[in-house]
């Protein structure tokens, strides 16, 4: 295999561990406390970001694994 490939596979790895991750926050749902599901919502729009744009890099690393 070689380096640019194993590179690649393991930044995708890295980018799967990080979306499972965003969506077991999501399914841990709001705290009980107000105000900490104030700071948990605007933590919401963040993650959101964060996900968009791992699942768009993930996507091209999966595309450049599939042409190897």
């Amino acid at each position: 295999m070689t380096n640019e490939k194993q590179s690649l596979i393991e930044k995708r790895d890295e980018l799967r561990a990080r979306l499972d991750a965003i969506k077991a926050d999501y399914r841990r749902g709001l705290n009980a406390d107000s105000e900490e599901q104030a700071i948990e919502l605007e933590n919401v729009e963040v993650l959101d970001g964060i996900a968009k744009a791992t699942s768009e890099e993930l996507a091209r690393i999966e595309e450049l694994l599939a042409k190897l």
